[in-house]
């Protein structure tokens, strides 16, 4: 197929890389001339993923139009805040027929609409757009280890998007639940940044269990409430997602959570990072959602509070601790 990845920071890179790699026509869409000439003539990313090998036949392109244009398959990776810019700028280019595979995750902030309705709102054709989540490192996608993922969708075109993915060592699975996979992909980003800072001020491996485990009771409440199968919290969008973004070194997210429980600011945090973590932007439009859905979200209340009220880590966590005892399947 003729393939087009909008954004070229790592995870696009990756899942260009995966692309080309199994055979595909792929163009990588990056607003930088001089990345896409770089990526184009030495076949590595000079800002993300830095060193790694691409493909000889991945192209960049700077020109949105174009390289929309001639997509058999879209697959929109651009952080979750530009997603709706980007797509309303791509819509005119766009064949009838092309599927839209949506690889961005988040909640939209003005909004609290999922990448899915951004995407069918901005795009329209809701059975030809799809939502690509799961466990997924980037570095390691784009080294052609071992990765399983979900596509979740309507009918023939998740599954068609799945098969153009699917190959390698790239595993893809597909799903009807866009709920459950939007919601699970995007709030697990939170719970990594509350496992980061837990582990920041060395709280031990029984509370990064704690918050794993708690923390996808909040994100399944959330997402039933939403209409979404409680069964996908426990596959790849879910549980799976989860574990890899709050335990592994490699999550932009956890390394937030980590730098808040050192002492560090925001600001700064941001900035030594150098890349979007999409925990941030999701802390403040998930505890939007948890009151406009009346559902209890104490650890990403907690998060939120550290983040945008400059709450101190050690009251946020005394906070957390100290609420009412309760059944462990009761709300909250």
């Amino acid at each position: 197929m003729r393939a087009t990845v909008l954004g070229g920071g790592s995870w696009g890179t990756a899942l260009a890389t995966q692309l080309a790699r199994i055979g595909h026509d792929t163009v990588m869409w990056d607003r930088n001339p001089a990345r896409c000439d770089h990526i184009n003539t030495h076949h590595t990313n000079p800002r993300y993923l830095k060193g790694e090998p691409l493909p000889e036949s991945l192209a960049a392109s700077p020109d949105l139009q174009e390289a929309v244009a001639r997509a058999e398959i879209l697959v929109p990776v651009v952080p979750s805040h530009a997603l709706r810019s980007v797509l309303e700028q791509a819509a005119p280019a766009l064949g009838a027929d092309t599927l839209v595979c949506c690889a961005t995750k988040g909640i939209e902030n003005e909004t609290l609409d999922t990448m899915f309705e951004v995407c069918v709102e901005t795009l329209g054709g809701p059975d030809r757009v799809s939502m690509l989540y799961g466990p997924s490192f980037a570095l390691e996608v784009t080294r052609g280890m071992p990765t399983a993922v979900v596509v979740a969708g309507r009918d023939a075109g998740a599954h068609e998007a799945a098969e153009a993915f699917h190959g390698d060592m790239f595993r893809a699975y597909h799903t009807e639940d866009v709920v459950g996979v939007c919601i699970g992909g995007s709030l697990k980003n939170v719970m990594a940044i509350a496992c980061g800072v837990s582990d920041g001020v060395g709280l031990g491996s029984n509370a990064r269990a704690a918050l794993i485990t708690r923390g996808l009771a909040e994100i399944t409440r959330v997402g039933v409430a939403m209409g979404a199968n409680p069964l996908t919290m426990a596959g790849l969008a879910g549980m799976g997602d989860l574990v890899l973004t709050c335990t592994g070194n490699l999550s932009r997210n956890r390394r937030v959570g980590l730098a808040l429980g050192e002492g560090r600011t925001l600001a700064q945090i941001l900035e030594e990072l150098g890349e979007v973590a999409e925990g941030v932007t999701t802390a403040s439009s998930a505890h939007a959602l948890s009151s406009k859905l009346g559902v209890e979200m104490p650890i990403t209340d907690q998060i939120y509070a550290m983040l945008y009220e400059d709450k101190p880590v050690q009251q946020a966590l005394m906070d957390l601790m100290g609420r009412d005892r309760r059944a462990e399947r009761d709300q909250g």
